[in-house]
């Protein structure tokens, strides 16, 4: 027989206060977790980041806007339209545009660069855009989506990524240089 006494047995057996005991402590480990998860999960996002929120609206048809946005001869039309272009410190390479997803297309004589991620005609173009300026390697995000408004197309415009501190100067410039070029061209 085993030569611990009766307490010493007992003591290691379950009782119903220790399996309950144990449970609690279990479900209150894994509450915890979650929130430890949290915690983390806010520490990696950034809810400081800038982005830009656009909607401009165009008396013309998606169809239309789509074409002056991914075509390069009609884009090159909305460039000389542009703030941009009264100051001439851009370079000299031809507007390019590459109408198909993973194209590239260079604007404003190189200045904007970027590859096409997403393109669905007449409906919505996403591309990896970036200023000939920034730092090698990065690439910010914009986003036009386009829909029937009224007698015209509202562009749902969305940009996101860049670099910290660019938000105002980037806004101003989609209007000035995009938008507005572009209402010009288009009417």
């Amino acid at each position: 027989m085993d030569d611990r006494n009766s307490l010493e047995i007992l003591a290691d057996e379950p009782t119903r206060r220790r399996t309950v005991l144990g449970a609690l402590l279990t479900l209150g480990g894994l509450a915890a977790w979650p929130a430890e998860a949290h915690a983390v999960a806010d520490e990696e996002i950034s809810h400081t980041a800038e982005s830009i929120h656009q909607e401009p609206y165009f008396k013309a048809s998606p169809k239309r806007v789509y074409e002056a946005l991914t075509n390069a001869k009609q884009f090159d039309g909305v460039i000389q339209l542009s703030a941009a272009m009264k100051s001439k410190s851009l370079g000299d390479k031809p507007t390019q545009i590459v109408n198909e997803e993973g194209g590239s297309f260079a604007l404003f004589g190189g200045y904007i660069t970027g590859r096409q991620l997403e393109l669905l005609p007449n409906q919505r173009i996403v591309q990896a855009w970036r200023v000939g300026s920034w730092p090698p390697g990065i690439y910010s995000i914009a986003r036009f989506e386009l829909a029937e408004h009224e007698a015209g197309t509202k562009i749902t415009f969305d940009h996101t990524g860049f670099p910290k501190g660019l938000g105002e100067h980037l806004a101003t410039g989609w209007r000035s240089n995009y938008w507005e070029p572009l209402e010009k061209f288009l009417a």
